[in-house]
């Protein structure tokens, strides 16, 4: 070989070359041999060796990099899906997975001292009529605003969270019985005041339970029994502050026991019908019935409407109920109207129609199809609904209202005297006739200026183009006095209580017009 070469000799820059290879093969890419003065062929090898390796020991910082950046990314990503699992998206609160397992730990710390975790439950007032009212947009905005104003009037180890729909709760860490209630009058207060969303002025407040927790109590049996001291709140009016009792939890299972037996009473055929005429002041004859729904109960006996209605009507039973009155009712109008000896009475059916009715898209058909089914005239029945219903209804609410005029059917307002009352509201409501509360009729003869109040609803009810019916009639002197000021139809209990299908038919049987007790 030529003097020089690499190959020359043994050259000890070899094994520093063969070390270093070795080295950076093992992943050490700080790895660096020195170059030697010679700067012959093995320098040149030994120096590429070192660029690859600066090479290689960039592309891996740069990966490294790129690892980091795109592990963080993984990690903000899933920090932001936590935050989003555990976050109501509307208001911002943590949301009911947030809160139970908040409670969880909190029970699990235990308590100190006197002092312990507790739950304050919250549902709005009236969160519904403004959703159905002025929308959903603006109902969205009144629920972060109330979220808002939870959230100001507590303290900041305490945790506010939206359950759902119009349902938010409140975590309190380590306080008293005092402590507890006393933020929850600051929430009652809060949320009371009136808020102003989009030029409308809206007033909602909320019916709220409080929960002291006991140890070794879960997450869930805290809040079913939040829930019942609030459903205590609600059903004790509105805006106020129930705290639990073991008392309450008896009511609620008695509750639910009653919700079960009703699905089978209108399944089955324990629901009946009682009548109660609406009578002719000059003549005494029928113009009409109202049908009055009572419950056959196995083992109670007679239960009355004031009982399980609410009950119907908070479980989405009313509809169903409603149906079953509505064609009941109808059913047994055709056989009085078509039965030789009641068949020259000519009187219509009233029945009680409810804000849920109004909602149902399928109602007006139902009503329709009932009338052909038994061969009636639209005009034959009349529904009742109250004030309330109407005024606080929506758009759905009003084509239904309208869709039913077209039918044909009588509509009447029930319980008038007792909310909304106005010319203007009488004159843009398609009903035909009001009832008057019995309320107005009830301080004749103990108040001295009662004749004349009587007269001027009588004469606004005229002025609007409508007929009225004047309920609660108890004695001969009220029906004389309501007679002698100009109106035509009442009923009460100076004509007859609820009656029987059988003892009304009886009634119908052997009397032209209806017999006046002495």
């Amino acid at each position: 070989m030529p003097e020089g070469s690499m190959y020359s000799g043994k050259d000890p820059r070899l094994g520093l070359l063969l070390d270093g290879i070795v080295r950076l093969a093992a992943g050490d890419l700080n790895t660096r041999i020195e170059v030697s003065d010679a700067r012959d062929e093995i320098d040149a090898v030994i120096m590429g060796t070192n660029l690859l390796a600066e090479d290689l020991q960039i592309i891996y910082e740069e990966l490294e990099q790129r690892v980091a950046a795109r592990t963080q990314q993984l990690h903000e990503a899933h920090m932001e899906m936590q935050h989003m699992a555990m976050t109501d998206p509307l208001t911002g609160l943590y949301n009911r997975s947030a809160f139970a397992a908040a409670l969880n730990e909190a029970q699990e710390k235990g308590a100190t001292g006197s002092k312990r975790p507790a739950i304050l439950l919250l549902d709005m007032d009236g969160f519904k009529g403004i959703n159905d009212s002025l929308g959903h947009t603006i109902g969205d905005q009144v629920l972060t605003i109330v979220g808002d104003r939870i959230g100001g009037a507590v303290r900041e180890e305490d945790m506010v969270a939206r359950m759902g729909g119009d349902e938010f709760a409140v975590l309190l860490q380590e306080v008293t019985p005092a402590t507890a209630t006393s933020i929850a009058g600051r929430i009652l207060a809060a949320v009371d005041q009136t808020m102003e969303v989009e030029g409308e002025h809206i007033r909602c407040g909320v019916s709220m339970g409080l929960r002291m927790a006991d140890p070794g109590q879960s997450a869930q049996e805290l809040l079913m029994e939040a829930d019942i001291a609030m459903y205590e709140s609600k059903g004790d009016g509105r805006g106020k502050l129930k705290v639990f009792e073991p008392s309450m939890l008896h009511a609620r299972q008695m509750r639910n026991q009653l919700v079960s037996e009703l699905k089978e009473a209108i399944a089955g055929s324990q629901l009946v019908l009682n009548y109660q005429p609406i009578i002719r002041l000059e003549t005494g004859e029928i113009e009409g019935v109202e049908a009055l729904v009572r419950w056959n109960h196995p083992t109670r006996g007679i239960i009355m409407p004031d009982e399980f209605i609410p009950v119907a009507e908070e479980t989405g039973m009313i509809s169903d109920l409603g149906i079953w009155v509505l064609r009941t009712a109808v059913e047994q109008l055709q056989r009085w109207r078509s039965h030789p000896l009641t068949a020259h009475h000519n009187f219509n059916m009233r029945i009680n129609i409810t804000a849920a009715d109004l909602q149902r898209l399928d109602f007006v058909e139902d009503v329709r199809e009932t009338l052909q089914s038994a061969g009636l005239e639209p005009s034959q029945l009349v529904l009742e609904l109250t004030e309330s219903a109407v005024i606080q209804g929506n758009d759905l609410d009003r084509y239904t209202l309208i869709s039913l005029e077209r039918l044909g059917v009588g509509m009447e307002i029930d319980d008038f005297g007792t909310g909304y009352s106005s010319i203007d509201y009488l004159r843009r409501l398609p009903v035909h006739a009001v009832k008057v509360d019995r309320s107005l009729l009830s301080a004749l003869g103990s108040d001295p200026a009662q004749p004349a109040l009587l007269a001027a609803v009588l004469q606004l009810i005229r002025a609007c183009g409508l007929g009225a019916v004047w309920e609660g009639i108890e004695t001969a002197e009220q029906a004389e006095y309501l007679l002698s000021i100009g109106c035509t139809s009442g009923q009460g209990y100076f004509f007859s209580r609820p009656l029987p299908e059988p003892q009304l038919t009886e009634q119908l049987m052997h009397h032209k017009v209806w017999p006046i007790r002495d």
